[in-house]
């Protein structure tokens, strides 16, 4: 074999080899930290009112910010989710300010409408979107009070009605 074609050959099988173990690598380690469940459950479940718990169990461990419970039947629900859906602003804020991950409930909650009014021209199915328990964009802009008026107006304007709809 020449000198080029076995560099080549080898070249190829080099990269792939060492792909394939990193890879496999970051499956086990991934495993290895998954959050355990009733650590979830108790940190979305804090999310709803206990700002104090909140933030011990963030400060202890850092990865509950995007953590979701399934309450079942895909009933998944995030701190952030809790926060919003009982409109505790200062705790979705604080969860905001640690990195959640802001969605389309939170905007609504906030009055947001230069983020409400565009994802909602994007993909006009959104105006039905189901947060945590069922939750519509009209509950979290009720719960938002004078600062989301502008934001119930509007989604009373496209034709919502429901502040809750069935999940399934």
């Amino acid at each position: 074999m020449k000198r080029g074609k076995f560099i080549k050959t080898a070249g190829i099988g080099a990269l792939l080899i060492p792909s394939t173990a990193f890879a496999f690598n970051i499956n086990l380690k991934q495993e290895e930290e998954q959050l355990d469940k009733g650590l979830v459950q108790k940190f979305v479940g804090a999310s709803h009112g206990k700002m104090d718990v909140v933030k011990e169990l963030l400060e202890e461990h850092p990865t509950l910010i995007n953590a979701a419970h399934d309450w079942k039947l895909g009933d998944f629900e995030t701190g952030l989710g809790a926060a919003s859906h009982v409109g505790y602003k200062e705790l979705v804020q604080y969860l905001l300010d640690h990195g959640a991950q802001a969605n389309i409930f939170t905007a609504a909650l906030f009055g947001r409408m230069d983020i409400l009014k565009p994802m909602i021209d994007f993909s006009p199915s959104l105006l039905n979107a189901r947060g945590p328990h069922g939750f519509t964009l009209l509950h979290h802009a009720e719960k938002g009070g004078d600062d989301a008026s502008k934001a119930k107006e509007y989604l009373l304007s496209k034709g919502l009605k429901e502040t809750k709809i069935a999940l399934y």
